[in-house]
């Protein structure tokens, strides 16, 4: 089936405080967050009608409007409640949810000192996963993308801003052009950091390894998985891990919003387990339940 284009699609948008037609959603070609990438968002499930963590994603919007320095003109309870409405209002049970926050058209260049801030939420339910359905039951197929993780000094990384995305977007282009489901990001200094899109975990028998997030996005689905698992009685522990040292491992999954839980089943030349009778299968269903509940 044919995806409908995102500029051209029924239902609504919230928009600057109101509800409006979907294709009446629009800015200026002219616009500080267009030119600079002054934009900070958020990536949201709702399954069964309930945001999973929404007040948490709302929390790291601002949280990430703070550290670029931009000022929502909205209370974070009026954030909730839109997209409360806004899914009731599209008659959607499970969706992706998008809200944005970014600098307008009022002045044009560098400085912010003047800009206006626009806010938006949209919602969509044919973003089942960030991967294919096949993709994730056979394992994705990583490779090592040329472009690395900045260093904190150098980037908003504990800001879920639009600027930083465009290393994801090459990486993503990278795997893709080369027969890969996605690129395995490095970070400044050499050490594996996380997916395009996604973090990255490693299992060894009980124990689960997992980069620690000093120069990229401590996700809220990964928390949620740290916690999982460990209330399971698995071992985490956050470390540096070097690529090579990824041969050491017997499976390797990704987490994120729109991935969920996703095994990989190479990386580069590195093997890794799939398949139903692997932790990260049982993890897949574990969390299928989790959000639901």
């Amino acid at each position: 089936m044919e995806i409908a284009p995102f500029d051209n699609r029924d239902g609504y948008i919230w928009m600057n405080g109101d509800f409006i037609h979907w294709n009446d959603a629009k800015c200026h070609v002219i616009t500080q967050g267009l030119h600079y990438a002054s934009a900070v968002f958020e990536g949201e499930r709702a399954y069964n009608g309930k945001i999973f963590k929404s007040k948490e994603h709302t929390q790291r919007l601002y949280k990430s409007a703070e550290i670029v320095g931009i000022k929502i003109p909205y209370s974070q309870d009026e954030i909730n409640k839109a997209k409360d409405e806004l899914i009731k209002k599209m008659g959607f049970n499970d969706c992706y949810v998008r809200p944005i926050a970014w600098r307008g058209s009022q002045q044009m260049g560098i400085s912010t000192a003047k800009s206006d801030i626009n806010v938006a939420i949209a919602v969509w339910d044919d973003w089942a996963s960030y991967f294919k359905i096949e993709d994730r039951k056979a394992g994705l197929k990583l490779v090592t993308s040329p472009w690395k993780r900045p260093s904190p000094d150098t980037a908003p990384c504990e800001a879920k801003a639009s600027g930083p995305y465009v290393i994801c977007t090459m990486s993503k282009e990278f795997a893709e052009d080369k027969g890969y489901n996605d690129a395995l990001m490095l970070d400044y200094r050499g050490f594996v950091a996380e997916g395009t899109g996604a973090n990255i975990f490693f299992i060894k028998d009980n124990a689960i390894h997992t980069p620690i997030p000093d120069c990229f996005l401590n996700g809220i689905t990964r928390q949620t998985v740290i916690e999982m698992v460990t209330d399971q009685g698995f071992q985490v522990e956050e470390k540096h891990l070097k690529p090579e040292e990824m041969k050491n491992y017997e499976e390797a999954f990704l987490t994120g919003t729109a991935a969920e839980i996703t095994p990989i089943q190479l990386i580069d030349e590195t093997k890794f387990n799939t398949g139903e009778d692997t932790k990260t299968f049982q993890f897949m269903q574990d969390f299928h339940q989790l959000v639901r509940s």
